[in-house]
């Protein structure tokens, strides 16, 4: 009995969803146009970021986009994404998805992986050694990489920023993001079971529809309510 009541509880479980992909892939609009489509579906979701997603890792999240770990180099720079992953982690992910919500994530553990890990030459044990700490077994159920060139992500950040100030991820320069499509590629090659390429060079509509597949064919999509289309 005790069995099946501990598969009852984790069958109850939200779903865990993060977007990843490099600067200007469009990431936090897809993120919120399938929090739209999940609540047409009648399902509970939130929408979160990283760095941030709560109070003490939006605090991070000021320092990391400021520039200022920069200048403590890659590892100081993971030890700062790491804490406030571990406080985005406990506060906000895992109670969420044990309340049966499901979590949408700009951003997640993957982001480390390429930014700091194949850009910067982090050592791959000491990136291992933090997600052990900040999120153990929790692992997506889906990610969906947006891919686009690095000229056209540059060009639609820039557009997004318009007159506001440039944070330290957009003022790398052209050799950095062309490295950081790289590695997201081989993110999602190594791990074709979670991971999910998707063309971002696509319009809107045509990349919401794109993801909106991927999670049909991992036999994700909520039954939709009779008065709403499949």
């Amino acid at each position: 009995m005790a069995a099946r009541a501990k598969a009852r509880k984790a069958a109850k479980r939200g779903r865990f969803i993060t977007f990843e992909g490099g600067e200007g892939s469009g990431k936090s609009t897809q993120v919120r146009l399938l929090a739209e489509r999940l609540d047409a579906h009648g399902v509970r979701a939130i929408v979160t970021r990283e760095p941030g997603g709560s109070p003490g890792a939006e605090i991070v999240r000021h320092v990391l986009l400021s520039g200022v770990g920069k200048a403590f180099g890659p590892e100081a720079e993971t030890l700062l994404f790491a804490a406030a992953r571990d406080d985005h982690v406990r506060t906000v992910i895992a109670p969420a998805l044990a309340q049966n919500v499901w979590v949408l994530c700009d951003r997640f553990a993957d982001s480390t992986r390429a930014y700091q890990g194949y850009v910067g030459k982090v050592d791959p044990r000491l990136l291992d050694a933090m997600e052990r700490v900040t999120i153990g077994s929790l692992q997506p159920d889906l990610t969906l990489i947006l891919d686009v060139p690095p000229e056209i992500g540059m060009q639609r950040a820039a557009a997004r920023r318009g007159s506001g100030a440039i944070d330290r991820f957009e003022a790398e320069d052209g050799n950095f993001h062309a490295r950081l499509r790289e590695a997201y590629r081989q993110i999602a090659a190594g791990d074709p079971q979670r991971c999910v390429l998707i063309d971002a060079t696509a319009d809107v509509d045509e990349v919401s529809e794109a993801i909106w597949r991927a999670l049909k064919q991992r036999r994700l999509v909520p039954a939709a309510r009779k008065t709403e289309p499949a």
